[in-house]
């Protein structure tokens, strides 16, 4: 039961970082939901779809921490040479990138 709770716990406040988010980098509630999915399927492709990593490294907490929101965005705008992480910048505004930058911010800050 305790890791139930802990999930739940987890899932609202993934829920709550989304909604604040939502409204702080100027993406729509659709938008947010439609790279929600982008950050689970696409991102989670290589990153796990959980995010705990595979290809690439995992996006959890003790992996962020250290990394600021400019940092974070930085890595999708780009992408890292010499590894398999494309730069995102010809498909995702800068919204976009704001947004799943704060999100997974905000997802390590729990």
């Amino acid at each position: 039961m305790p890791r139930f709770f802990s999930q739940l716990v987890f899932g609202i406040c993934v829920i709550t970082a989304v909604l604040i988010n939502t409204a702080q980098a100027g993406v729509s509630e659709q938008r947010a939901k439609e790279l929600t999915y982008l950050l689970h399927q696409d991102c989670g492709a290589c990153h796990g779809m959980t995010l705990k990593g595979g290809l690439g490294p995992p996006l959890l907490p003790q992996n962020l921490i250290n990394m600021s929101v400019a940092d974070i965005s930085a890595v999708i705008t780009y992408g890292r040479v010499g590894t398999p992480m494309p730069p995102w910048k010809a498909i995702l505004t800068d919204n976009d990138i704001h947004w799943l930058s704060k999100t997974l911010k905000a997802e390590s800050n729990e």
